[in-house]
């Protein structure tokens, strides 16, 4: 599985790495989770938006320094290439939902050819 982190996905992992220590290592435990069932098949994985190239999906990524709370991350997979593209990543106590027009962004920026 290759793994991309795109820019505001790494700024906001910048930012609350700072805050929660473990989360370095949280997301490599994610990614391990990711390289056996990279769209999820629990109820802290769901499939927010469908495309024709990938699949967008919110799941729920623990970290170690929450206890009881959780960070939420948005990712692409896409099942063609093996590929995911990190897209977002947030305290779920900051703010309720995903950036939209974040993911629509990416959607939009997807190649037109398969």
């Amino acid at each position: 599985m290759n793994y991309r982190e795109l820019p505001s996905f790494a700024k906001d992992f910048k930012q609350l790495s700072k805050k929660y220590k473990s989360l370095p290592e949280d997301l490599k435990g994610f990614k391990k989770i990711l390289n056996t069932i990279p769209a999820g098949n629990s109820k802290h994985f769901n499939s927010i938006a469908k495309h024709e190239l990938c699949l967008i999906i919110k799941a729920r990524l623990f970290c170690r320094y929450l206890k009881g709370s959780s960070l939420r991350i948005i990712y692409a997979f896409h099942s063609q290439t093996d590929k995911i593209d990190f897209i977002e990543i947030y305290f779920k106590g900051n703010k309720t939902n995903e950036d939209r027009e974040r993911i629509k962004a990416y959607l939009k920026n997807l190649p037109k050819d398969k």
